[in-house]
């Protein structure tokens, strides 16, 4: 699902950026919780597209994602 913000979503979400992310190094994913989902974005486009997220879906995938 990709997020299109509406007149709805007056409050901008507040995006966090990778650990993995460094000034010296290469972007990487934002995320971002709104009220009814997660959102990710890429960082080099905070412009682009938004994938929307089920919170349990996000939370099924983040142990996948540490390697853990």
């Amino acid at each position: 699902m990709i997020h299109k913000p509406s007149r709805e979503d007056a409050t901008a979400p507040e995006w966090i950026k990778s650990s993995y992310s460094t000034p010296d190094g290469p972007d990487c994913l934002e995320v971002a919780a709104a009220s009814a989902c997660i959102l990710v974005r890429d960082s080099k486009n905070p412009d682009g597209p938004r994938l929307a997220l089920a919170p349990t879906t996000w939370a099924t995938f983040l142990p996948y994602a540490s390697g853990h």
